[in-house]
């Protein structure tokens, strides 16, 4: 599993752009810059679309007071569900980045998968925040059930920036 110092992988995920399905580069969007990625087990879930999501809404202003150039958040659903899902909660319109990591390679290749057949959850990931510098990881805060959103919530990850 990824741990503070590491470095993320590169992988390709894909953002609705206007004339349809995006592939993105996450190395492009890391270099040189500060962001904040946040994972979710699935987008429209309880705690994603009621507390986890809205977060980060919420304090989209103290991160960019921090230098945080982006926040990024990513589910192994579809970008079709992402586009809509983002729509739908106001992160669109926030600023905020849906990309769509459905082959699950980027949560695969950092071990933060998480399967859940029982709940039809199968190639998601778990619940996590991070703040990335130049690529390399700063601050991780993975929640040890993925049903709860404290630690990996917009507020947690501020308070553990310091």
């Amino acid at each position: 599993m990824i741990s503070v110092g590491d470095q993320l992988p590169d992988a390709t995920l894909t953002v609705i752009g206007e004339n349809g399905p995006e592939q993105v580069q996450l190395s492009d969007k890391l270099k040189g810059r500060k962001i904040v990625l946040f994972a979710v087990p699935g987008a429209f879930t309880s705690t994603c679309h009621s507390a986890h999501v809205p977060s980060f809404i919420r304090t989209k202003d103290q991160f960019a007071a921090k230098g945080v150039e982006e926040i990024i958040c990513l589910a192994g659903n579809d970008p079709f569900v992402m586009n809509i899902w983002g729509e739908n909660t106001g992160a669109t319109e926030a600023g905020i980045t849906m990309l769509s990591d459905a082959e699950c390679t980027l949560t695969e290749a950092i071990g933060m998968r998480l399967d859940v057949p029982s709940a039809g959850l199968i190639g998601r990931s778990l619940r996590y925040a991070m703040l990335v510098e130049d690529g390399e990881v700063k601050v991780l805060n993975k929640e040890e059930n993925p049903g709860q959103c404290e630690l990996s919530a917009g507020e947690g990850l501020l308070e553990s920036m310091g």
